[in-house]
């Protein structure tokens, strides 16, 4: 091991010309609200197919306005996965209402529509599914159940970048999507994010809300509502673009890095890659992950993969058991058995567009061994 370069969890895919578009941006003296945000947005609009696009400060922003734009808040319900990263369910409490949580799909980790249709209430105002690593949520189902219950449909994008569902880019459903670009996302620009909308009036009211709520500039400043500075910088939104510029590069060299994996994985009993569902006709990986067999002992396999210089993560923990809502809401243990049983046995293996085959070799050859030593 003393002879192997270290292997990463995730790093972000930066070229020359990533590095001399924000050098670019310097030299112009506009490091906000310059014209690169601009183009940032419409290239990025283009790209998923919709009509506006709204460049924030991280994609938790992105979720966050959401809500607002939507005028949720005391009172109100939003129905959405407990197996998620936190932000999901956060963006809602930012606006006092109030997140409910269903269940989700065994197969596809993402949220159970049947389960979503039998959580609606009188107050149920929103659906935020999230498409979870990159598989797209069965949203033919949820947008039916939206309509036909007139609340509104708002997509958690995040982690699913150019991932498609029958055909159709995730980010082009609902009402509104908000996507991600930290470091370990399929492109980054550092922080940052975008909301993706059809809505004419709603990309005008999101524009107000990432910069402080103001109106139309003219001889003084107004702000007319309550906002936030979530707005994007020039440089971050320079370095989008140039990512931009070569997603489908970046996203098919994340697909060739796990179908390595799943070259190497397939031999080791015990182990199960996640993998497309029916109805995913591309899966946008954001991570590789595995499913650990009952009696292969997680934790054991974690430490003996650090100690072969292997870095993994636990992705997610529920957010209901997280000690915050357990708290706040008094969730318990086997509240959703589903998203409990897929959390304890998920792990995620190191992974970005980069990544070597033999580096993923290694990491495999000593999975294999970790899990022969840590089996019951």
């Amino acid at each position: 091991m003393s002879n192997r370069r270290p292997i990463v969890m995730s790093a972000p895919d930066i070229q020359a010309s990533d590095i001399e578009a924000v050098t670019q941006v310097l030299q112009s003296g506009y490091l906000s609200l310059g014209p690169v945000v601009e183009r940032f947005e419409r290239s990025f609009a283009d790209y998923i197919g919709v009509r506006h696009a709204v460049a924030v400060s991280s994609g938790t922003a992105a979720l966050h306005l959401c809500v607002c734009a939507a005028n949720i808040g005391a009172g109100d319900e939003v129905i959405t996965t407990p197996f998620s990263f936190v932000a999901s369910a956060n963006c809602i409490l930012y606006e006092r209402a109030t997140p409910v949580f269903v269940d989700i799909e065994e197969e596809s980790m993402n949220v159970d529509p049947d389960l979503v249709g039998a959580a609606i209430t009188e107050r149920t105002r929103a659906v935020l599914p999230v498409h979870v690593f990159g598989q797209p949520c069965a949203m033919d189902r949820l947008d039916e159940i939206c309509r036909s219950q007139d609340i509104l449909l708002i997509e958690d994008a995040c982690e699913a970048l150019g991932a498609e569902f029958r055909g159709r880019k995730a980010g082009t459903f609902g009402k509104a999507a908000a996507f991600g670009f930290y470091p370990n996302k399929q492109m980054t620009t550092g922080e940052g994010g975008v909301i993706t909308t059809n809505d004419a009036d709603w990309a005008q009211l999101l524009g107000s809300l990432r910069n402080q709520g103001r109106g139309e500039m003219g001889t003084r400043v107004e702000h007319p509502r309550l906002g936030f500075n979530y707005r994007l910088d020039e440089m971050s939104a320079a370095l989008g673009l140039s990512q931009l510029s070569r997603i489908e590069e970046l996203l098919e060299s994340r697909c060739q890095a796990a179908a390595i994996y799943a070259e190497y994985l397939r031999h080791i009993p015990g182990v199960r890659l996640f993998t497309p569902v029916k109805m995913t006709t591309r899966l946008s990986w954001f991570v590789v992950i595995i499913r650990l067999e009952q009696g292969i002992s997680r934790n054991a396999v974690i430490e003996d993969l650090r100690r072969n210089g292997i870095p993994t993560r636990i992705y997610f923990s529920p957010i209901h058991l997280q000690p915050f809502f357990k708290e706040r809401f008094g969730y318990r243990e086997g509240d959703f058995p589903i998203t409990e049983r897929v959390a304890n046995t998920t792990l995620a293996l190191p992974f970005h567009s980069r990544i070597s085959r033999s580096d993923i070799e290694y990491v495999t050859t000593c999975l294999r061994a970790a899990i022969e030593r840590c089996s019951c």
